[in-house]
């Protein structure tokens, strides 16, 4: 069986190492001659990680195939290996086959309240059917559960929680008892402490973390995926509302201006954040680069950024984050160290795939 080797300095820990690809995955050197250098200097990373991602989903819904295939593509192609895909109406096993196209992590159909969130995207329920609803997609997805836990009340003209306490605490229960994972969909306030005395393991975008609560998401190491790109559509999502909504977009202006100040906050106090794009809705794909980037406004240096979407997120999935002998080939190269520059995240040199060489330059 031929193989491919690679050199070069390898993150996260730094020493300049030889590293060969046989059969999908890192092996020791081989003893046989058939080895193909494909690339020699830069520094090699971990598969990068998008963890809010929702391939097979656009603003309207499910896609068919042909465009989620191209969703894919342009996730792989900017380095994101490894998806965690926070919410799908589209059922994208078929993926699954492909070895040329990212390993995806699923978190089932969104979990929403009755006419309390985006047409066509989740599962739109009542408090009573949640917790089968969670046994539903638990089974659907790879680990994962996403509740949608706030979204405009258009009685109350602004955002609301979604879930009374009592159906947040049987449903959270229930999935860990599946063995599965829970993380909400939270922009505001206010549903915060029913979800964290729930037992909620990871929160969506984030804007609304108080500082009162940091002790408790630091102590419990519940995550944090901010999806700082999508963040930035809060003041067009405040503009449209503004006359039939007032509430609500003050609301969304003064979350977006305290954004990186109480996301700051959160990293300062220990809470672990992930990248994440949030593409799929409003968004494209291929965004990871940029994301990671976005972190360090928020008081994290390139090193932190880059473990932020790429070994640590892998850890936290509980994929292989070191490029040792058995782990997938699944890796990026790139000419500068991108711990100093981040700028060069965007402009991979090499890119491998379960052991394929999927984009050289």
């Amino acid at each position: 069986m031929s193989v491919l080797k690679l050199v070069g300095t390898v993150l996260p820990d730094g020493e300049q190492r030889d590293l060969y690809l046989s059969g999908g995955l890192l092996v020791d050197g081989p003893a046989t001659a058939d080895v193909t250098t494909v690339h020699s200097g830069g520094w090699i990373v971990p598969g990068l990680v998008d963890a809010h991602c929702h391939i097979g989903l656009d603003q309207h819904g499910a896609v068919e195939k042909d465009v989620q295939e191209q969703q894919a593509i342009a996730d792989r192609d900017a380095g994101a290996l490894l998806v965690r895909d926070a919410g799908s109406a589209a059922d994208t096993r078929w993926i699954d086959e492909r070895e040329d196209l990212p390993k995806i992590i699923r978190a089932g159909r969104h979990l929403a309240r009755s006419k309390r969130y985006i047409r066509n995207y989740g599962w739109e329920i009542e408090p009573e059917e949640l917790v089968a609803y969670v046994e539903q997609e638990a089974t659907r997805g790879d680990g994962w559960v996403k509740l949608v836990g706030d979204w405009i009340d258009r009685e109350a003209g602004d955002l609301t929680p979604c879930w009374p306490a009592e159906a947040l605490n049987a449903a959270i229960t229930r999935a860990h008892e599946l063995g599965a994972r829970v993380t909400a969909h939270v922009f505001g306030e206010q549903c915060l402490p029913d979800l964290l005395a729930a037992g909620i393991d990871c929160l969506e975008h984030g804007t609304g973390i108080e500082a009162d609560l940091l002790d408790h998401l630091a102590t419990r190491g519940v995550a944090v995926v901010p999806t700082l790109i999508q963040l930035e559509n809060f003041p067009e999502y405040a503009d449209q509302a503004a006359a039939k909504f007032p509430a609500y977009s003050a609301h969304m202006r003064d979350l977006y201006d305290r954004r990186l100040t109480r996301l700051r906050a959160a990293f300062e106090a220990g809470v672990p954040l992930y990248a994440g794009t949030d593409a799929g809705g409003v968004l494209g794909h291929g965004l990871v680069a940029q994301e990671i980037q976005a972190l360090t406004e928020i008081g994290m240096s390139g090193e932190q950024a880059l473990a932020a979407g790429s070994w640590a997120a892998r850890e936290w999935l509980g994929a292989p984050s070191n490029l040792r002998p058995g782990d997938p080939a699944d890796l990026v190269v790139f000419d500068e160290d991108p711990r100093a520059n981040p700028a060069v995240l965007t402009h991979p040199r090499l890119i491998a795939l379960r052991g394929r060489v999927i984009l050289s330059r």
